[in-house]
């Protein structure tokens, strides 16, 4: 998926990427989660922003878990 780093990601920016790495590596949200903030945000919550975190948050607390 292209990152666009100009603005903050949308809750459905982080609730697809989040699926398509469950889809692929077939492991639960929790461990889709660790990736993509592990991928995304290389592990600092700054790196993408304030408000596009908020939104990461958001997307993981509004999948099935």
């Amino acid at each position: 998926m292209i990152l666009n780093r100009g603005g903050a990601l949308s809750k459905e920016y982080f609730v697809a990427y989040m699926t398509l790495i469950m889809n692929t590596r077939d492991c639960p949200v929790s461990e889709a989660k660790e990736i993509a903030f592990k991928r995304l945000f290389r592990s600092n919550t700054e790196t993408l922003g304030s408000q596009s975190y908020e939104k990461f948050l958001l997307a993981y607390e509004g999948m099935d878990i």
